[in-house]
């Protein structure tokens, strides 16, 4: 007999959806998780980053390989409110949807797979093997959390691995990394009158993103799996006054990476540009604040290939097997694990992260807390 009604889903998912855990405050979300995991006999546990920030780890079955399962508990800022037809932290169902922010990215899947486990270890179906839940904090920005549960040694004996971001009915095997850079240039002051008096901070700036514009989006590097590399400069700021030369300029950089022009390759170039500008005097320094290497999993695995068959009795059709530009936790998961190693992003959602009115079909998550405990249980078997 179920442990949970659809009813008692939703109010899971709408307590999620209410904890305004935006780009912070994942101990709440954890602490929450870890209450309704222990009401079931199910022992979980936090691990703090900061007094507000803390992963949590809980683990079903007692022997045997172990799969795990990921989901992170941040959310991105709801932006204008005043353009949401609906407060975004309280889950609302209007014809067959639920919205709120985090409906799809990815409070639905984190309730799936915690309900899932639950379900599964009320039944008694894990005969043998783990599922060990690995929830996250700072997915959004930085990725602090999966990077933690690397630290800690949390996957090494993980031998498969499923991120329960919002891939719909398709299953998402690769992505693209991503770098976050920023390059600060230092000028001198003066009147714009007299520019030989001072030193334009933003000349050299300017310098080196167009040459690295051109550097990065010409190259010949391609994937076959994943594309193009993307680069993107999406924050300038310099000066401050319009007949001032400005002695501060800073730009900031998104670098969506793919195998064949990894992270190590696109940093150093990004590097050589900047000391060939140093080199004539200019001074900048460039800082690399986050960087996540591309996935590229098989395309073929055990844990896919059950994935798409028992996904397909809920979508009522194949379900494809793609890679995606966008990149999970599973970039921080992953370190040290060899090419072969089963990964799957696979979770309920629709294409509306971070924008207004977020939503998700209310039967599609219903029907992936089904599909996860068929999956987990299937996965041993």
């Amino acid at each position: 007999m179920a442990v949970f009604s659809d009813e008692d889903k939703i109010k899971i998912f709408a307590d999620l959806v209410r904890i305004k855990s935006v780009n912070d405050h994942e101990t709440t979300v954890a602490t929450y998780l870890q209450r309704l995991l222990a009401e079931h006999g199910i022992k979980a546990t936090l691990m703090p980053l900061s007094p507000t920030r803390s992963n949590l780890v809980a683990e079903i079955g007692t022997k045997g390989p172990v799969l795990g399962i990921s989901g992170h508990m941040d959310v991105v800022t709801p932006g204008d409110l005043d353009q949401w037809d609906t407060d975004p932290f309280e889950l609302t169902e209007r014809q067959g949807k639920l919205y709120g922010r985090g409906a799809t990215d990815m409070k639905s899947g984190l309730a799936a797979m915690v309900i899932a486990m639950i379900e599964i270890e009320a039944a008694q179906t894990l005969t043998t093997g783990r599922i060990r839940l690995m929830a996250t904090v700072a997915e959004e920005v930085g990725e602090t959390g999966s990077q933690l549960f690397y630290e800690q040694g949390t996957m090494q004996d993980v031998d498969a691995l499923l991120i329960g971001e919002p891939s719909g009915y398709n299953i998402a095997f690769a992505h693209k990394g991503s770098i976050d850079s920023r390059i600060d240039s230092a000028g001198q002051t003066a009147h714009s009158s007299m520019p030989e008096q001072g030193y334009n901070a933003l000349d050299p700036l300017i310098e080196v993103l167009y040459q690295a514009q051109h550097a990065f989006r010409d190259s010949d590097r391609h994937s076959e799996l994943l594309g193009d590399l993307g680069f993107n400069t999406t924050i300038v700021n310099g000066g401050n006054q319009v007949n001032s030369i400005p002695a501060t300029a800073t730009a900031e950089i998104n670098i969506r990476s793919i195998p064949e022009f990894d992270n190590a390759t696109a940093i150093a170039l990004l590097q050589k540009l900047v000391d060939q500008q140093n080199a004539t005097g200019a001074q900048l320094t460039l800082t690399v604040f986050m960087s996540q290497n591309p996935v590229a999993a098989p395309r073929d695995s055990k844990l896919s290939d059950l994935a798409a068959e028992v996904g397909a009795t809920y979508a009522g059709a194949p379900i494809p097997k793609v890679a995606i530009p966008a990149v999970t936790d599973a970039s921080n998961l992953l370190k040290d694990k060899p090419d072969d190693f089963p990964f799957i992003m696979f979770g309920p959602g629709n294409m509306t992260p971070h924008q207004v009115n977020e939503c998700v079909d209310k039967q599609m998550y219903l029907d992936f807390i089904h599909l996860y405990e068929r999956l987990f249980v299937a996965y041993f078997n």
